[in-house]
């Protein structure tokens, strides 16, 4: 028997959260359920959460309380990196119905999602990674995010990934291109392969260089994106696959989180600032052209002003085109969540806005290099003004100044640049 009811999914986090929902959406409907566009109409109400910075965690608690008393009916559940924290557990018994880790997605039944069961908990009885077969619903047309892998053997010390989503599994190579294949054949335009950590990737003999590689291989007319990469694994075989691989986008996102060595090795993040320095060095000798992006913890236990004025300095070096910056919120669990909070939130915001300083400033003058250059861009969609934008190979959103513009979203286009900003290009149709 299926169900005839409605569910609507809310995902907050990463790129991986949204490559989950769209197995929970694709495993919803194959149970009977229908997608709703609207959380106060919906019979279900599937939350996959992110545990990762207190902001997401604190959204959470706000959007259970606004769904209580919009939609009262409606049966919660609670997906994703919150789903297995006793003190979340505890601070909202009663307002949810299902709790459920990622992995017991495949152990979910109609009865259990409808007859309004009280604090469910479906644990996670099959392997990491069985949930990744499920079918997805995709949210896009062109693009799609293709899991690789599930889980994290770092343990860095802010981090609570380890400990929601497991040790690191990883799907096998013919799994994965079978994935691929069959979303080229759909027309995709761009192809991203996702994991906590995508170049520790193993298969027997195959390694993460060689996944590239053969999805590279795949026929058709398709971009490759990654992420994210540890430093410590950014090997010297991957950054030449990247290199001579023609699909491979010339964007690396690269995690640096501390631009001190005591920092980084209280982080435990297994690499020194030489070390990263020399990675970006290699990588822009092969590829002059390259975005690199990253992300960064301000106001970690313990950061001094002259610490992190080393990370300030590495900003002003490494020039970045973008950079996703965090202040450091303590999270149950982790190494480091009983030591004393010491940086207070005002330090923490003021260190962040020097920060976003200099990256305004490396980052328009990185874009300024486009100008009058014509490259290729991947159209995304239409704005309310009716301008319609896209993304380059390097990941830079452009605007693109042609309102009458022929090509629909999902399509490669050749645009002239004319006009560059801090975090954003514009450009002509060619």
């Amino acid at each position: 028997m299926k169900s005839k009811e409605t569910y609507y999914i809310i995902t907050i986090g990463c790129q991986m959260n949204k490559s989950d929902s769209e197995r929970i959406a694709g495993y919803l409907e194959k149970l009977g359920y229908k997608q709703c566009q609207n959380q106060s109409q919906a019979d279900l109400v599937v939350l996959n959460t992110c545990g990762v910075r207190q902001k997401a965690e604190d959204r959470v608690y706000g959007l259970i309380h606004n769904i209580k008393k919009e939609n009262p009916k409606a049966k919660i559940v609670l997906a994703g990196c919150l789903s297995e924290r006793k003190d979340v557990q505890k601070r909202l018994v009663g307002k949810v119905d299902v709790w459920l880790p990622i992995g017991g997605l495949p152990n979910v039944k109609i009865q259990f999602l409808s007859q309004g069961l009280t604090s469910l908990w479906l644990r996670n009885k099959t392997q990491n990674h069985d949930y990744l077969k499920i079918k997805p619903k995709y949210g896009s047309k062109f693009t799609a995010f293709v899991p690789i892998g599930n889980g994290c053997n770092n343990f860095c010390a802010y981090c609570v990934v380890p400990y929601a989503r497991g040790r690191e599994v990883y799907r096998s190579v013919q799994e994965i291109l079978t994935e691929v294949r069959n979303l080229v054949e759909k027309g995709y335009k761009e192809i991203v392969l996702i994991a906590q950590n995508v170049n520790s990737y193993k298969d027997g003999e195959i390694n993460f260089s060689e996944i590239l590689k053969r999805v590279n291989d795949v026929s058709g007319n398709f971009w490759i994106r990654f992420a994210t990469s540890h430093p410590k694994d950014m090997s010297d075989e991957l950054i030449k696959t990247i290199t001579e691989g023609e699909k491979v986008c010339r964007h690396i996102h690269l995690p640096v989180q501390a631009g001190d060595d005591k920092i980084l090795k209280a982080m435990n993040r297994n690499y020194t600032v030489a070390h990263y320095k020399n990675l970006i060095r290699k990588i822009r000798r092969v590829m002059p052209d390259v975005a690199i992006t990253t992300d960064i913890i301000v106001g970690f236990p313990g950061e001094t002003k002259k610490q992190f004025a080393n990370t300030a300095k590495l900003f002003k070096e490494i020039k970045f085109d973008m950079a996703y910056i965090a202040r450091y919120s303590p999270r149950p669990g982790t190494a480091v969540y009983k030591l004393k909070d010491d940086v207070t939130p005002v330090e923490k915001k003021r260190r962040e806005e020097e920060l976003m300083k200099i990256l305004r400033k490396t980052a328009l003058e990185n874009n300024k290099k486009y100008l009058g250059k014509t490259v290729e861009v991947l159209v995304a969609g239409e704005s309310r003004k009716g301008e319609w934008f896209g993304y380059t190979e390097t990941n830079k959103k452009l605007k693109i100044k042609d309102k009458k513009l022929k090509m629909g979203i999902g399509e490669f286009i050749k645009t002239k640049i004319i006009k560059a900003k801090d975090f954003g290009l514009e450009g002509e149709m060619v």
